[in-house]
C-alpha cells in the first residue's frame, strides 16, 4: 500500500553502475523507477515509464480529438432530418427580401416604409391563408414615444419618438389570457445590411408564425410576435412595447432572438431571471440544443460592452425569458459583410426548428398561465457537443459541488493518513508541489505577457485577428514550453532522487487540489459556472479511484496515462489560461516521462518560426478577402463644430474629419496610405466642453482613448439642426427651469455639463430625476421615426453659490450633436462624397455627417 501513498527521496546505496545520465540531465529511471539496488528493499510496482514521444503523442492526440469534436459540433448545424414543420427555404426568401433594401437605420425610408411594408404584406398573407383554421391573427402597428434611463455604457438616458413596432397576436379563436412573446428587430446599424443582426431572426419568426397559425389543433395559450424597428438605437422599440402596448400586460414570458456574429449556431446565453422552468422547457423541446450558463454569467458581468432587448423585458416588464444569439464569425458583425449569402440554410433550419419547438412547448404548458408560481432559483445548464443539454437547479448544483469537494478532500486526507506519511510528510510534499505548480503558472503567465508587450513594441499587435492559429503557435508554444521547462528543472534539480511514479502521482493530486479550491470558491460566490471545476474534479477523481487497484498492480500502463480530463496582453492571457486549463491534469506526464528535450525543442522551433513570421510582417492583422474578411473598423465623421459663448455669439467654428479607431492599432496601418492622417492631428479632450467638444453618437469615449481630427471643408446638410431656448424661468424653490426645442435628423445626442457648484435637480426625461452622472456630464440619446414633431425638453438647474472663476462662465454648458446616417446628407464625408477613397484594403469605414453645437447658459 505504501507504493500508492508514500513520497520519499531515494538515497544512493552501494555501487550505482545501473544509473545513466540522460542527455537532458535526468537520470534514466525507465527500468527500476528509481530503485537504488538496495537488496533489503524491493521495487513496489513493475513500471515502464513513458517514453518522451509517447507522452507527447498521447497529449497531442487528446487535444486534437477534443478540437475535432468541438469543431465538428460547431459545424454540424442540423442533427437528423428536419421534421418539415419549419420551412427554411421560405425563411431564406424572407431574409433575402428584407436585406435587399440595404442598411435600415431608424428613421430611414428603408426601415420605416420598405421593410415595414414587406413584413405587413407577409403577415397579411398568413392571416388570410389561416382564416378558416382554429386560430386568429391580429396585427397592430405601434409607433410609441417614450424615455428611460439605462446603466449601459456607463449610463445614459434615452428618448424616442414615433419609432415602429409591428405586433402580431396569434391565439385560439376562443381567445387567450396568457401569451408568450417572441421578439426580433429589423432595423440595423448604418452601413450594414444586417442579415444576421437581425433580419434572419425576423425571417425565422415569420415562418414560425406561419407554421403555428397553420396548426390544426388550437394552442392552449397565445403568442405575440414583435417585429421591433428600433433595437440598434439601444433597445428603444422594445421599451415602447413593454411599457405602453396594451398586449404587454398579458405577456408571461418571452424569447428574444439576437446576433453577436454572422450565422452558425444560435446559443442560449441568458435566461431568467430565476424561473428554471424556462430552461427546462428549452432542454425538453429544443431539437438542436446549444446553451451555456457560463455565457450567461460572462455576459451579465458587463465584461462584454453589449446588451439586448432581454434587459428591457426583464427590467421594465418584470417578465422572464430566454435570450438566443448567433455567435459565429463576430469579425464581420455590424459591417457591410453581414450579408444573407453568409448565412447557411442549415443555420436557418436549426434556429427555426428550435424556436418553433420551444414556443410550441411553452404555449401548451400550464406553467405559462402563472409563471410567477415557478419563479424560484436559477439553473445550471450546459450542452454536450450540441447533442443534448444537462440542466439542474442551482441549489442541486451547490449540493453536488460540495459533495465532490468533500470527496476530494477525503481522498487527499486518506492518503495523508497512510502508513509512511507520519509527521505530515505527504501534506508537506503536497503543499510544496502545489507551490511549484502555482509558481509555474505565474512565471509562465508573466513570461508570455512580456512576450505580448514585445510583440506590441514591434508594431505587430493584433496579428492574430486574421491569423488565429498563429497566436496559438506563438503564445501557446511559449506557455507550454515554459511550463514544461519549469517542471523539468524541478524534476531534475529539486526531485533528483525521487521515484518518478510517485512524482506523477503527487502532481495528479496537486491538480485535484487546485481545481477543488476553485470549485469551492466559485460555489461560495453563487456562480452556476462552478460546474466547470466540478467536472474537472469529479471525472479524474472517479477515474483515479476506479483504476487505483490496476495502477497498483500494473503501474503506469497506457490505460492509466490516457488523458483525463492592450489586445496582445488579453490574447496572450487567454491563450496562457487555456494552456494552463488544458495542461492541469497533464503535469504529471512531465514527471512520468524519461525526458522532455525533444518536446522543448519542438515547441521552441514552432515559437521561433511564428515569431519570425510575425516580426517580418507576414501576419498582417486585417483582410478584405470575400471568403473570410477580417476588417479593421474605423468610424469617420465629417463634422462641423460651432461653439457659442454666454451671450450666444459664435466664439469659434471649425470643420474636419473626426476619426475613431476602436482597436489598439489605431491609425498605424492608415498613415502609410494617407500621410495626412497621423499622430500630429491626434485630439485632446477639452474639459470645459461637454464630451470633450466632439460629436459622440453614444457615451463611449471611455472605449476610444485615441481619436484624430483632420481639417476638412464645412458640412452643409439640407436639414440643419434648429436649436432654441424657448423659456427660462426662476422657480419658487430656487432653481431655474429652462425649456428647449430641437428640430433635426433622426439621430441626435444631447450633452449637459453643469459647471462647478451647479447641479441638475430635475428634468423631463426618464422618471424626472437626472441619472448616471458621467464625470459631471449627462448624455441623452434621441431618435425618431417618420413624421415626428420637434423635440421639446426641459431641465431645472440649481445655480452655484460660489462660481468657479477658473472654469467656464455661466451655470451649464449644453451641446447638441446631429448624426446623418442615411440619404444625401450622409454622403458629404470627403471630396466627391467618397470617404473611403485612399483608405487601405481590409478596412471597414463606417462614415456619416455630423454637427456639434455648444451653448453656455
Amino acid at each position: 500500500m505504501e507504493s500508492d501513498t508514500t513520497f520519499r527521496r531515494i538515497k544512493p546505496f552501494g555501487t550505482q553502475n545501473y544509473v545513466a545520465q540522460d542527455t537532458d540531465g535526468s537520470r534514466d529511471r525507465g527500468v527500476d523507477n528509481g530503485y537504488n539496488g538496495d537488496p533489503k528493499r524491493k521495487p513496489e510496482v513493475s513500471l515502464y515509464l513513458l517514453r518522451e514521444g509517447l507522452a507527447a503523442s498521447l497529449v497531442s492526440v487528446f487535444i486534437l480529438v477534443l478540437w475535432g469534436l468541438v469543431h465538428l459540433s460547431l459545424q454540424q448545424l442540423v442533427i437528423g432530418k428536419p421534421s418539415g414543420d419549419f420551412n427554411a427555404v421560405r425563411a431564406r426568401q424572407h431574409l433575402e427580401k428584407i436585406t435587399s433594401v440595404g442598411p435600415r437605420p431608424v428613421g430611414s425610408h428603408e426601415n420605416e416604409v420598405l421593410t415595414v411594408g414587406y413584413l405587413l404584406e407577409q403577415i397579411e398573407k398568413i392571416r388570410v391563408e389561416t382564416a378558416a383554421g382554429p386560430h386568429k391573427v391580429t396585427v397592430d402597428v405601434q409607433r410609441p414615444t417614450g424615455t428611460f434611463s439605462i446603466d449601459f455604457l456607463g449610463g445614459f438616458t434615452s428618448f424616442y419618438d414615433r419609432v415602429t413596432n409591428i405586433a402580431v397576436r396569434l391565439e385560439p379563436k376562443s381567445g387567450s389570457q396568457h401569451f408568450m412573446l417572441a421578439n426580433c428587430h429589423f432595423d440595423t446599424v448604418a452601413n450594414s445590411p444586417g442579415a444576421s443582426d437581425d433580419a434572419v431572426s425576423c425571417a425565422v419568426m415569420l415562418e414560425v408564425l406561419h407554421s403555428l397559425a397553420n396548426q390544426s389543433t388550437p394552442l392552449l395559450h397565445g403568442v405575440v410576435f414583435l417585429f421591433n424597428g428600433a433595437e440598434e438605437n439601444i433597445l428603444q422599440a422594445s421599451h415602447g412595447f413593454i411599457t405602453q402596448h396594451p398586449w404587454a400586460k398579458q405577456v408571461r414570458a418571452f424569447i428574444n432572438l439576437e446576433a453577436a456574429g454572422v450565422g452558425g449556431k444560435e446559443v442560449v446565453f441568458q435566461t431568467g431571471p430565476e424561473n428554471p422552468w424556462l430552461v427546462q422547457a428549452y432542454v425538453q423541446a429544443a431539437k438542436h440544443p446549444f446553451a451555456s450558463v457560463v455565457g450567461q454569467e460572462v455576459f451579465q458581468s458587463g465584461i462584454i460592452p453589449s446588451d439586448t432587448d432581454f434587459r428591457i423585458y426583464r427590467d421594465f416588464g418584470n417578465i422572464p425569458g430566454i435570450d438566443l444569439a448567433f455567435i459565429e464569425n463576430g469579425f464581420i458583425y455590424h459591417t457591410k459583410y453581414d450579408t444573407a449569402d453568409r448565412i447557411l440554410t442549415d443555420s436557418i433550419q436549426r434556429a427555426g426548428d428550435n424556436i418553433l419547438a420551444v414556443l410550441k412547448y411553452l404555449v401548451n404548458s400550464e406553467k405559462l398561465a402563472d409563471s410567477s408560481e415557478y419563479r424560484h432559483g436559477n439553473m445550471v445548464f450546459y450542452d454536450l457537443l450540441g447533442v443534448f443539454v444537462v440542466a439542474y437547479p442551482a441549489r442541486v448544483g451547490t449540493i453536488l459541488n460540495y459533495m465532490v469537494a468533500t470527496a476530494t478532500f477525503l481522498y487527499l486526507a486518506k492518503k495523508a493518513s497512510m502508513p509512511g506519511n507520519g509527521g505530515g510528510r505527504y501534506v508537506r510534499e503536497l503543499a510544496c508541489a502545489t507551490g511549484v505548480a502555482v509558481l509555474s503558472w505565474v512565471v509562465t503567465l508573466l513570461s508570455v505577457l512580456i512576450l505580448a508587450l514585445l510583440v506590441t513594441l514591434l508594431g505587430s499587435s493584433m496579428f492574430w485577428y486574421n491569423h488565429f492559429y498563429a497566436s496559438i503557435c506563438l503564445y501557446g508554444a511559449a506557455a507550454t514550453g515554459k511550463m514544461v521547462l519549469i517542471h523539468t528543472l524541478a524534476k531534475n534539480l529539486y526531485y533528483g532522487g525521487v521515484r518518478l511514479v510517485e512524482l506523477g502521482d503527487l502532481y495528479f493530486d496537486v491538480s485535484l487540489l487546485l481545481w477543488c479550491c476553485s470549485l469551492v470558491w466559485l460555489t461560495q460566490q453563487g456562480l452556476c459556472s462552478a460546474y466547470v471545476p466540478m467536472l474537472m474534479v469529479a471525472f479524474p477523481l472517479a477515474t483515479r479511484l476506479l483504476l487505483a487497484r490496476e495502477f497498483k498492480n500494473r503501474g503506469a500502463s497506457l490505460k492509466y496515462t490516457a488523458p483525463r480530463y492592450q489586445p496582445e496582453v488579453v490574447m496572450a492571457t487567454l491563450v496562457t489560461l487555456a494552456t494552463i486549463f488544458l495542461s492541469s491534469f497533464f503535469l504529471h506526464f512531465i514527471y512520468l516521462a524519461r525526458s522532455t528535450k525533444w518536446i522543448l525543442a519542438g515547441l521552441a522551433s514552432v515559437f521561433v518560426v511564428t515569431f519570425l513570421m510575425m516580426s517580418c510582417g507576414f501576419l498582417f492583422p486585417y483582410s478584405a478577402s470575400p471568403e473570410s474578411p477580417r476588417p479593421k473598423r474605423v468610424f469617420l465623421q465629417h463634422t462641423t463644430r460651432t461653439f457659442h459663448n454666454l451671450q450666444g455669439q459664435v466664439e469659434s467654428r471649425d470643420s474636419g474629419l473626426w476619426i475613431n479607431s476602436f482597436d489598439y492599432t489605431g491609425i498605424q496601418h492608415i498613415t502609410p496610405h494617407i500621410p495626412d492622417i497621423n499622430d500630429s492631428i491626434r485630439t485632446s479632450c477639452r474639459e470645459d466642453r461637454p464630451f470633450c467638444g466632439y460629436p459622440w453618437f453614444l457615451p463611449v469615449k471611455f472605449l476610444s482613448k485615441k481619436n484624430w481630427y483632420l481639417p476638412a471643408p464645412e458640412v452643409s446638410p439640407s436639414s440643419p439642426v434648429e436649436f432654441s431656448l424657448l423659456s427660462r424661468e426662476e422657480t419658487s424653490w430656487g432653481t431655474v427651469k429652462m425649456t428647449f426645442s430641437v428640430k433635426g435628423p433622426s439621430h441626435m445626442s444631447l450633452y449637459l455639463m453643469p459647471h462647478r457648484g451647479a447641479g441638475l435637480s430635475t428634468w423631463s426625461f426618464g422618471d424626472g430625476t437626472p441619472q448616471f452622472d458621467l464625470s459631471g456630464e449627462y448624455f441623452v440619446f434621441y431618435s425618431r421615426g417618420l413624421d415626428a414633431p420637434s423635440w421639446t425638453f426641459w431641465f431645472e438647474i440649481q445655480p452655484p453659490r460660489d462660481p468657479d472663476p477658473s472654469g467656464p462662465r455661466g451655470w451649464i454648458s449644453v451641446a447638441i450633436s446631429t448624426h446623418y446616417f442615411f440619404g444625401q446628407d450622409s454622403r458629404d464625408c470627403s471630396a466627391g462624397g467618397r470617404p473611403s477613397a485612399g483608405f487601405p484594403h481590409g478596412l471597414f469605414l463606417r462614415s456619416w455627417v455630423s454637427t456639434y453645437d455648444m451653448y453656455r447658459y
